[in-house]
């Protein structure tokens, strides 16, 4: 029987037979599988944040009655065991979706907006991870800790479909920690740099990371696959394509998605986004001007009382955040937390956000979304 392979930098979880045993008694009893709960569909299961979707769905004991696994035709027939069963990857088509009440999607833009609206006109309610419906004005674009508001009236049980969409993860891991400032003090303008790790390219882009180090150890020239440039050792700014005004996509994601987000058209952002030679996990420089003073030690505390964030920020031994402290955790880590000295009084301050991209960059913000329509 073929079985899916996993990526060592991949949640431990996603080897599904092996997760940590569970205690002799009535708490070994998982309740994930239920009559009650919703019908579910993993749409790209075979991806790195197909995966992780059931890592998540199986951390967080998320109930449902029925799963499919939805896949290429490349990917069908493929077996995988979840949470003591055994599944075959099914190839995706229009019937996929036929008494399914949740699809969560990450197969690419291209297929959400191929079989989205088709899930959607069968009663199924879509959580897209790709950018095909992000900035359409009749999406919501949610991250559940920060607008909820957005998705309301969007439920399982009342018989009608609808399409939400997971933000960019390099937009979820800088407003999980600028939003609760954003409400004490009003931003006004946010500059972003990105240090994006190599999982927000994919599977692929990790195995060609860890080929390419080796490779260059040993002395031999790189494989670029996936890129076109050496990655291992370097870095280099965001792959996505460029746009006439300079900046490339990634970029001009955060600024727009933050707008939708935030509801707040006259924000002000700017980005700068690098690939960097990091497995997992992105990494971000924020800083932020405000129109209202907020001084660093009550921003401190603002964060340590946030949800979804951890403050970790040791200014006495050195220690703030880094990819591979948040890597397969679902808290966003933030540090570096210091009154920008470029501006007069305490209108403006800097911080460091680290983020898992394929965790609350991805998978988790998706199925918290979906914990949302239950």
């Amino acid at each position: 029987m073929a079985t899916l392979t996993h990526h060592p930098f991949l949640s431990s979880k996603l080897q599904l037979t092996k997760a940590k045993p569970r205690p002799i008694g009535p708490t070994a009893i998982r309740m994930s599988l239920k009559e009650t709960g919703p019908s579910l569909a993993v749409v790209g299961v075979t991806g790195a944040v197909g995966q992780e979707f059931l890592s998540v769905l199986a951390d967080r004991d998320f109930p449902f009655r029925s799963i499919k696994m939805l896949a290429s035709k490349r990917s069908s027939g493929r077996h995988l065991t979840f949470q003591g069963h055994d599944y075959t990857v099914e190839e995706l088509t229009a019937e996929s979706f036929e008494g399914v009440d949740i699809a969560l999607f990450s197969a690419g833009g291209s297929i959400s907006k191929e079989f989205g609206p088709i899930a959607v006109g069968k009663g199924t309610i879509v959580v897209d991870n790709s950018s095909a419906f992000r900035m359409d004005e009749k999406v919501p674009l949610v991250i559940p800790e920060v607008n909820p508001e957005a998705m309301e009236g969007i439920k399982v049980g009342i018989g009608k479909g609808a399409l939400i969409a997971n933000p960019n993860c390099s937009t979820i891991i800088c407003l999980m920690a600028a939003t609760p400032l954003h409400r004490r003090a009003k931003v006004l303008r946010m500059v972003v740099s990105t240090y994006q790790a190599a999982s927000g390219a994919g599977a692929a882009a990790m195995e060609e990371l860890e080929l390419q180090t080796r490779e260059v150890l040993e002395g031999k020239p790189p494989t670029c696959r996936i890129f076109n440039q050496q990655y291992a050792f370097n870095l280099f700014s965001h792959n996505a394509p460029v746009l006439s005004n300079g900046y490339n996509e990634e970029e001009m994601k955060l600024v727009k998605e933050t707008r939708k987000i935030w509801n707040d058209i006259n924000v002000k952002v700017t980005a700068t986004c690098i690939r960097v030679p990091v497995m997992r996990a992105h990494a971000e420089s924020v800083n932020l001007q405000f129109e209202n003073p907020l001084d660093e030690d009550t921003a401190r505390d603002i964060l340590k009382n946030a949800p979804g964030v951890v403050v970790v920020d040791d200014r006495a031994s050195n220690r703030f955040p880094t990819p591979l402290g948040v890597s397969n955790k679902d808290d966003v880590a933030v540090g570096r937390i210091r009154r920008d000295v470029s501006q007069e009084g305490t209108y403006g301050l800097d911080i460091f956000v680290c983020g898992d991209q394929i965790r609350k960059g991805a998978a988790l913000n998706a199925v918290q979304i979906a914990e949302m329509l239950l």
